[in-house]
């Protein structure tokens, strides 16, 4: 007996599942995870080399290992997708399940990020992953099955300051997932949108984030408070990432045609709090807790001196 909108087409042999950004962080404990659970796992990611080292020491796997299949790609770069699309297809067929994980991280106000670094964070976080699924929606389309699950963040869910390129980014992310599972549902291929909070993952740290602050500028004191503030909550709140591959493993099971879901406590408070709370009100909240200066607060003569 078949659910409404569920198919019942199921894949030969191990589910094959594609993890860009396979190297490190949120990817490899999920690469990991899926493999040990006896999924296919095709490792996407810029470096080879030294993350096939990371996953051969994490799972154990022989270097020949059928069901974990290293593919170079560069999201930034239209030929490797186009590449890595075809290795993929090649070694799997089409793939039950396409997760985009890949990402980077940037801190610095409006002002102070460079529009390169915007064009580098939509490209890795939006049009890479897009150009990629054009590549391989054909196959799955053709399968009848599958399931496409983008990893955002609790800032795709509200814009925080110093991260605007990182949030608009996974906002526009949030909004394609939103929009694609609408075409992609009538052909048996769910899409599921995972709000992450906050990971002990080298994204986070001072090494995994491009720093365009300037910590002298007019913006100072917003920098030396939410520092503070930030790596106090980090430190409180982050999770191993360990976590979050269970939470994708649920993810990749679920039979409904379109979900979103936060993984991990905060980034489910904050959902709760945009779902209830005016936008106003909200607003308001993350500045305080954030300790901005309130509206109007910084004149024109102390931006000046600044």
């Amino acid at each position: 007996m078949r659910r409404s909108g569920v198919t019942d087409r199921q894949p030969a042999g191990p589910r094959s599942v594609v993890i860009t950004g396979a190297s490190r962080g949120l990817g490899l404990a999920s690469a990991t995870h899926l493999y040990r659970r006896g999924w296919r796992v095709v490792a996407a990611m810029r470096s080879v080399d030294a993350g096939m080292a990371r996953l051969a020491e994490t799972t154990g796997a022989a270097a020949d290992d059928p069901r974990l299949i290293p593919v170079a790609l560069d999201l930034t770069d239209a030929a490797s997708i186009t590449a890595a699309a075809k290795e993929i297809e090649g070694s799997v067929g089409a793939p039950y399940a396409v997760v985009h994980n890949a990402g980077i991280s940037a801190a610095g106000m409006v002002e102070e990020t460079p529009l390169s670094l915007w064009e580098q964070m939509f490209a890795t976080t939006v049009f890479g992953p897009v150009a990629l699924t054009r590549e391989l929606l054909p196959g799955m389309r053709r399968a009848g099955r599958g399931r496409i699950v983008l990893v955002s963040s609790q800032q795709g869910v509200w814009g925080m300051p110093s991260t605007a390129p990182y949030s608009a980014a996974k906002g526009a992310l949030e909004r394609w997932a939103e929009a694609m599972a609408g075409e992609v549902n009538p052909f048996g291929i769910g899409v599921t949108v995972l709000v992450t909070g906050v990971y002990d993952t080298e994204i986070i740290t001072d090494a995994g984030t491009t720093d365009c602050r300037d910590l002298q500028g007019v913006y100072a004191r917003h920098h030396r408070t939410m520092d503070k503030r930030g790596r106090a909550a980090v430190a409180k709140a982050a999770r191993p990432p360990e976590k979050f591959a269970l939470a994708l493993s649920k993810a990749l099971d679920n039979p409904q045609p379109f979900v979103k879901r936060p993984a991990g406590p905060s980034a489910r408070m904050l959902m709760i709090a945009n779902r209830i709370l005016p936008p106003a009100t909200l607003h308001q909240m993350i500045r305080l807790s954030l300790g901005l200066p309130r509206f109007g607060r910084l004149t024109t003569r102390e931006d000046t001196h600044a």
